[in-house]
């Protein structure tokens, strides 16, 4: 007799098949249109995840569907250690995102961010990878909006709401007390304090270079990390009470396997 865990399993590893598809496609699609290193790191780790979710919907469903109950057990492993990574990974989550935030400054409409108010293993995967993750930034082109408000008057610029990246890349931090002559470029002046930032000695009006390698910089991205890694552990929450869920419902299908092959085997 058709068990009903059976049937939900099988349904849902159908749902999670047709998924991995357009997650695949994506991947593909990724791989063929990739202009930066940024894309190019992307495509393959998307192709992974598509066929990993394909390859475990099968088993879901062959086991589950046509009773294979040796390949509902490997569906219902790979499930388990499924749930206990997302576990770890989003406790870690919340951890390493638990350290820092931008600078309020008097009278601007940004805020300023510094590196170190950040998660120390944070910092150091950016640091390790800063050369390639440079040259996504500058691809991007997340200072191009500032590039083309070079009429800004100032007074307009300081109440800007830049975001985390384009304050930390495209200006110099408020510490240098640069002279403003447009969102990105500034002059030294005798009252400029190159020694109060770091920063402030590697700040460049080359539009190419402005505060791509500014400690602010990698603060920016952390702050755009941090916030992105936030909303993901929530998500994750909600689809790992999901995973609990239909790896419960599993767990019942492959009992009903293991009765029907005990009446099948004792008539």
């Amino acid at each position: 007799m058709v068990r009903i865990s059976n049937n939900l399993v099988g349904i849902l590893n159908i749902v999670t098949l047709l998924l991995s598809i357009p997650i695949i496609g994506g991947g593909v699609w990724l791989s063929k249109q990739a202009n930066t290193e940024c894309e190019q790191f992307l495509d393959k780790p998307v192709i992974a995840l598509g066929v990993f979710i394909l390859l475990v919907s099968i088993a879901g469903l062959i086991g589950s569907c046509c009773k294979v109950s040796w390949l509902l057990w490997v569906y219902l492993l790979v499930m388990f250690l499924l749930i206990l990574l997302l576990f770890c990974f989003t406790v870690f989550a919340f951890v390493v995102t638990n350290k820092g935030a931008g600078e309020a400054i008097s009278e601007r409409g940004y805020k300023e961010y510094r590196l170190g108010d950040y998660s120390n293993w944070l910092q150091k995967r950016v640091n390790n990878h800063w050369t390639k993750i440079r040259s996504c930034l500058v691809d991007s082109k997340i200072c191009q909006k500032l590039l083309e408000s070079s009429s800004t008057p100032v007074e307009v610029f300081y109440k800007e709401r830049l975001g985390a990246l384009q304050s930390g890349c495209c200006k110099p931090s408020n510490d240098c007390k640069f002279e403003y002559s447009s969102p990105t470029n500034w002059t030294q002046t005798g009252t400029s304090t190159l020694n109060a930032n770091p920063d402030c000695s590697v700040w460049s009006n080359d539009p190419n270079m402005l505060c791509y390698n500014c400690q602010s910089c990698k603060a920016g991205l952390l702050d755009n990390i941090k916030s992105d890694w936030k909303r993901v552990a929530v998500i994750n929450v909600i689809f790992l009470v999901f995973l609990i869920i239909v790896y419960s419902i599993g767990c019942c299908a492959f009992r009903n396997n293991r009765e029907d092959n005990s009446w099948k085997r004792y008539p």
